[in-house]
């Protein structure tokens, strides 16, 4: 997918105008019998085997019997299991077809709260309307689960707040594939939800937990974009903690939140960092404010 057709789901106007029609969902194979699907919204991961299949993230409800038709031509197996990376909703509009369908919804407690009652995205001025009960995660964890399946053993830990309050990161130990969710994504600087628990300090924690497991055979899942190798989220964790640690300095020496932005701390990344959804000034505004500022 092109970087500027990423986030069509990120205003509401250009929601409604989405023809799910002309989606088509498309997998592609890596290793160990894990799969990246995409379609519209977030990135599916994938993991066939004798068991059954497993999924992580399941985009929007209209998508849903495309999303189960291409999982069907790689494998006969029913999906046994369904994990959300987190709450928004172009990871989890599926969920209560997927249900429907006989998977097992699993998340972080905190992604069942938050789609338990109406949700408000101040950056995308935005509600969220509470799920139905059938859409709900029925299996919750507080810090990480292991499903032993496909024979891999496919870790999902949570996370301290990075995107949103309730993200997971699913590791398949033994395909050598992780799954960030939107704790890591490739369609410029990242969407960091402030409203709903987001933490730019967050994004750097969790890239290094993950950046411990990781090698150079490693293949690594984005909440968006393509799949990446290991030096890549290297390059993306060290340009979000750089911002992060200009823009703390910036506050330490008691610059205002325009001073900062007009200091233009993101200035050596943005030729390559591209994108339209999240621009600089904003990405910095998202630092700010999750560095304390008001």
């Amino acid at each position: 997918m092109k970087r500027h057709a990423l986030f069509l789901f990120a205003l509401p106007a250009l929601l409604a105008a989405q023809n799910f029609d002309t989606i088509q969902v498309k997998a592609q194979p890596l290793r160990g019998g894990v799969y990246m699907l995409t379609g519209s919204g977030g990135n599916i991961g994938l993991s066939v085997g004798t068991d059954a299949a497993f999924v992580i993230d399941d985009q929007y409800a209209p998508l849903s019997a495309k999303i189960l038709a291409a999982i069907k031509a790689i494998t006969p197996l029913p999906v046994r299991f369904v994990v959300n990376t987190h709450w928004h909703f172009d990871h989890t509009g599926g969920n209560e077809n997927m249900g429907n369908a006989g998977a097992i919804l699993v998340a972080h407690e905190n992604v069942r709260k938050r789609l338990s009652a109406d949700q408000f995205i101040e950056f995308l001025r935005r509600t969220e309307k509470a799920a139905p009960p059938a859409a709900l995660p029925a299996v919750t964890f507080t810090d990480s689960i292991t499903f032993h399946i496909n024979g891999d053993d496919l870790v999902a830990f949570h996370v301290p707040p990075a995107h949103t309050d309730g993200d997971v990161i699913v590791h398949f130990a033994k395909a050598n594939v992780i799954h960030m969710g939107d704790v890591f994504v490739r369609y410029g600087y990242p969407f960091v939800d402030l409203s709903t628990g987001g933490n730019v300090s967050g994004i750097v924690s969790a890239a290094d937990r993950v950046l411990a497991v990781c090698n150079p055979e490693t293949k690594v899942i984005p909440g968006h974009g393509a799949v990446a190798d290991c030096a890549t989220l290297k390059a993306y964790r060290d340009m979000i903690a750089t911002i992060r640690d200009r823009v703390s300095a910036a506050m330490r020496a008691g610059k205002s939140l325009d001073a900062i932005k007009a200091a233009k701390p993101t200035a050596d990344f943005d030729a390559r960092v591209g994108g339209t959804f999240v621009n600089a000034d904003q990405f910095v505004e998202f630092t700010y404010r999750s560095l304390g500022g008001k």
